[in-house]
C-alpha cells in the first residue's frame, strides 16, 4: 500500500468532489466563534429589552430572603416549600431565555455551513483511542492556534473589563447601601456596558476566526497533482460521466457545423432526407470540402440556413447519400465525386457570377 503523501506535495486546491466528500463526512469549516458570539449577543439582547422586568422579578423572589429571613418557617418543611417554589420560579423565569439560546446556537451552525446531518463523525475509529494520536492533536498547529487564540480573548475581555472598571471603583462603597432596585439597576447597567465592549471584541475575533477556519479546512484538504489526476481518470471512467462529455461535444461540432453553412457554396440535397454542404475557394483549396452534413430534421434545419443566407439548394439523391455516407466533415471530396462535384459547383459559380479555375 502507498505511503501517505508529504505535506509540502500537496499543492493543489481540493476538487468540487473533495470538497463535497468532506462534507458528507461531516468535515466542515465551522467557527465556535460565531456560536460563542451569537450566544453572548443573545444574552446581552435579553438584558437589554428585558433586564428591567426580569431584575423586578428576581428582586421580588429575592425579597423574602433577603429584608424578611425571620419569616421563613424552617418547621415542618416550610424551608422546603419556600425553596422549592424558588426553583420552580427560576426555572419558570429561565425558559424563555434557554429557549432563544437554544435558537441563536442553532442559528450559528446552520448559517454557516446550512443544514447538514451525518452520522460518520460517530463512527468508531482506532485513531479517537490512541494515545499517539490523541497527543498529536494536543500538540498539533491547530491546537496551538486555538490555545493563543483563546489566550487572546481573555487578554482583551480582561482588559476591557478593567477600564470600564476602573472609574466605578470608587462607588463601590456605597452600593451595598442603595435599595434592592437600586442596586440591581446599577449592576444591570454596568453588565451592558461590560457585554456592549465584548461584544465588539468578539465580533472582530469572530470574524477572523471563520477566515481562518475556512483556511485551514482548505489547506487540510489539498491534493497533490497524482491525486488530481487520479480523481479526474477515475471521473473520465465514470459511464453517466463520459456520455455527459460525448453529448456536449457533439453538441458543440454540431454547432460549429451549423455555424459553417451560411458561409457554404451549395448545398446538395436528397431533397427530403439528406442535405450536404459544400465549400469551394479555388484559390485555396485542391477540391470541394465538405463543412456540413445531416439527416432528416438535421437535413431539414441545413436546407433552412442555406435559403435564410441565400445559399444555393441543388436535388441530386445519389450525390447526396454518397457523400453524407463516404465524406467526413472538413474533409475534401474524394475523386470518384469530383466530376459530378464539379457540375454543380459550376453550374454554382454561373449564378453568382464566379469562374471555375481552368
Amino acid at each position: 500500500m502507498s505511503e501517505q503523501p508529504d505535506e509540502s506535495q500537496k499543492t493543489e486546491e481540493p476538487t468540487s468532489k473533495r470538497l463535497r466528500d468532506a462534507r458528507q463526512k461531516g468535515q466542515i469549516a465551522t467557527s465556535r466563534e460565531i456560536n460563542t458570539w451569537l450566544l453572548l449577543f443573545a444574552f446581552g439582547a435579553l438584558l437589554a429589552f428585558g433586564g428591567s422586568a426580569l431584575l423586578a422579578d428576581l428582586s421580588f423572589m429575592l425579597t423574602t430572603f433577603l429584608r424578611a429571613p425571620h419569616q421563613v418557617s424552617i418547621d415542618g418543611g416550610g424551608l422546603g416549600s419556600v425553596l422549592s417554589d424558588f426553583v420552580l420560579d427560576v426555572i419558570v423565569w429561565m425558559t424563555i431565555p434557554m429557549g432563544i439560546f437554544v435558537v441563536f446556537a442553532l442559528a450559528g451552525s446552520i448559517g454557516q455551513n446550512g443544514f447538514l446531518f451525518t452520522a460518520e463523525p460517530m463512527k468508531p475509529k482506532p485513531e479517537k483511542v490512541s494515545l499517539i494520536k490523541g497527543v498529536q492533536r494536543m500538540f498539533s498547529a491547530k491546537q496551538f492556534a486555538e490555545f493563543l487564540k483563546g489566550l487572546l480573548k481573555i487578554t482583551l475581555v480582561g482588559a476591557v473589563g478593567l477600564i470600564l472598571l476602573a472609574p466605578e471603583l470608587d462607588r463601590l462603597d456605597i452600593l451595598p447601601s442603595l435599595p434592592m432596585s437600586e442596586l440591581l439597576q446599577e449592576v444591570l447597567a454596568l453588565t451592558l456596558r461590560l457585554m456592549a465592549a465584548v461584544l465588539a471584541i468578539m465580533l472582530a475575533i469572530a470574524i477572523a476566526d471563520v477566515f481562518f477556519q475556512r483556511y485551514q479546512h482548505r489547506k487540510q484538504l489539498r491534493m497533490t497533482k497524482q491525486e488530481v489526476k487520479e480523481e479526474f481518470k477515475n471521473a473520465e471512467g465514470d459511464p453517466q460521466i463520459k456520455a455527459r462529455l460525448r453529448q456536449i461535444r457533439n453538441e458543440r461540432a454540431r454547432q460549429r457545423m451549423m455555424q459553417a453553412v451560411p458561409q457554404a457554396d451549395v448545398v446538395v440535397t436528397n431533397p427530403t432526407h439528406y442535405a450536404v454542404a459544400l465549400k469551394y475557394d479555388p484559390d485555396e483549396m485542391e477540391a470541394p470540402t465538405l463543412v456540413a452534413k445531416g439527416q432528416d430534421l438535421l437535413a431539414q434545419r441545413i436546407r433552412e440556413l442555406a435559403e435564410e443566407n441565400d445559399v444555393p439548394l441543388v436535388e441530386n439523391p445519389p450525390l447526396a447519400r454518397a457523400l453524407y455516407a463516404g465524406v467526413e466533415l472538413n474533409e475534401t471530396v474524394p475523386p470518384e465525386h469530383y466530376e459530378a462535384v464539379a457540375k454543380i459547383i459550376s453550374y454554382v459559380f454561373d449564378l453568382k457570377g464566379r469562374r471555375m479555375p481552368a
